[in-house]
């Protein structure tokens, strides 16, 4: 192909993406789920031209990577942190943990008895499989309303944030030592104080830049920090989250701040003109990447690896497994709503960085690309009937 048929693609690609956000629309089936499906048949289409073209697994990294950040900050700078937020922050905060560790535990079981392997190998494996990807369900639920939304973009928010931290514990090799909490929790404070001094930098950045071009060099710090905090093991989405709050909650925090320390920098209003742009940027960028990313995952598969009984078998029983956990827990733990909460636990993105990050001493050959596509194709189709289903009752409160 020469550079104005890839050019051609490109755009094929982009203009297709907006159609199928505008198909889920009216019919609740998942875009994600049509950009893999048309990625798996682009495929089947090169393979049947001879074309050959290789999806290099570091090109699926930096899209992943890239369009986690910009969706969890897509989603953080739709929340406004009020005293009557607390508790829907505490609850999806502890939904996301109590699921995670429990899901973890039970498919680590599985694949502990079903290949042999050790308990830190297992669990290493596990974690893609049960993290909820926010670069799926933060989208998806655009079209609910009030507290079932903002549950859904707490939780898978959190979900990534504890899972990235959850595989960073069970990935040091002293994982079964009794100083490796001590490790671990060196981490999380050091994290903690990095997303407080970033968080203030960026802040700043955008209230005191006053060039035309400066949304970019915006994002270049959040990638580097991120970067160099990953580098470091840490759980830097952590920090992504952290900003995405403190910017569309700067007049809460900066008044805060003022009553306490007599504070005469930047004020609110300073941010408020590029708040909104900065959102139409973010919201414009995560749409774009993941467009790439979800089509290029699709066509790194091979249909023929995909047609087994076997492998079939095994994705239904994994998410059969982590749909019961959750069905438990939001009904007699958290005693709530159960739809479309239950079914709106997609995997996809965090699921394939995860993968693609363990190490090779524990990687499970009988773990693969297939088995993750078949789990996230199965939540994707679950989700897509939870949200029919919820569409076509009123909506209810929350219930906790």
């Amino acid at each position: 192909m020469n550079s104005y048929g890839i050019l051609i693609g490109l755009s094929l690609a982009v203009i297709l993406s907006y159609l199928f956000n505008l198909a889920s629309r009216a019919t609740r089936v998942p875009s994600v789920l049509l950009l893999l499906l048309t990625g798996i048949g682009l495929r089947q289409w090169a393979e049947y031209q001879d074309v050959n073209f290789h999806v290099p697994k570091t090109l699926l990294e930096i899209f992943g990577i890239i369009g986690l950040i910009m969706i969890v900050l897509e989603g953080a700078l739709d929340l406004r942190l009020t005293r009557d937020k607390v508790p829907l922050i505490r609850r999806s905060f502890l939904a996301a943990l109590c699921m995670l560790m429990a899901q973890a535990a039970a498919i680590g079981g599985l694949l502990h008895l079903w290949l042999g392997a050790s308990w830190q190998t297992s669990l290493l494996n596990a974690v893609p499989l049960v993290v909820i990807s926010s670069a799926i369900a933060i989208p998806s639920v655009a079209n609910l309303t009030g507290e079932k939304q903002e549950f859904i973009v707490y939780e898978s928010t959190f979900s990534d944030i504890l899972g990235i931290m959850l595989f960073n514990f069970v990935d040091q090799e002293d994982f079964l030592q009794g100083h490796s909490l001590l490790t671990f929790g060196r981490g999380v404070v050091l994290i903690i104080i990095v997303a407080i001094v970033s968080t203030a930098l960026l802040s700043f950045l955008l209230g005191r830049l006053r060039e035309h071009v400066k949304f970019f060099l915006l994002f270049a710090f959040l990638i580097l920090i991120y970067s160099l905090s990953k580098q470091l093991h840490l759980s830097s989405l952590l920090l992504v989250l952290a900003f995405g709050l403190a910017v569309n909650n700067a007049d809460l925090l900066l008044g805060w701040v003022r009553l306490r320390t007599n504070w005469r920098g930047f004020t609110a209003e300073d941010l408020a003109p590029d708040l909104h742009q900065l959102k139409n940027i973010t919201a414009e960028s995560a749409f774009l990447i993941r467009t790439f990313f979800f089509m290029l995952f699709g066509y790194s598969i091979t249909l023929a690896n995909l047609i087994s009984w076997q492998l079939l078998g095994q994705g239904v029983l994994i998410v059969a497994v982590l749909t019961a956990l959750r069905f438990l827990y939001l009904r007699y733990v958290a005693r709530t709503d159960l739809m479309p909460e239950l079914f709106i636990a997609p995997k996809g993105l965090i699921t394939v960085l995860l993968f693609y990050s363990i190490p090779a001493q524990h990687v499970l050959g009988d773990v693969s690309e297939n088995i993750l596509f078949v789990v996230i194709l199965l939540t994707s189709v679950l989700m897509m009937v939870g949200l029919i289903i919820s569409h076509q009752k009123p909506t209810e409160a929350i219930e906790f």
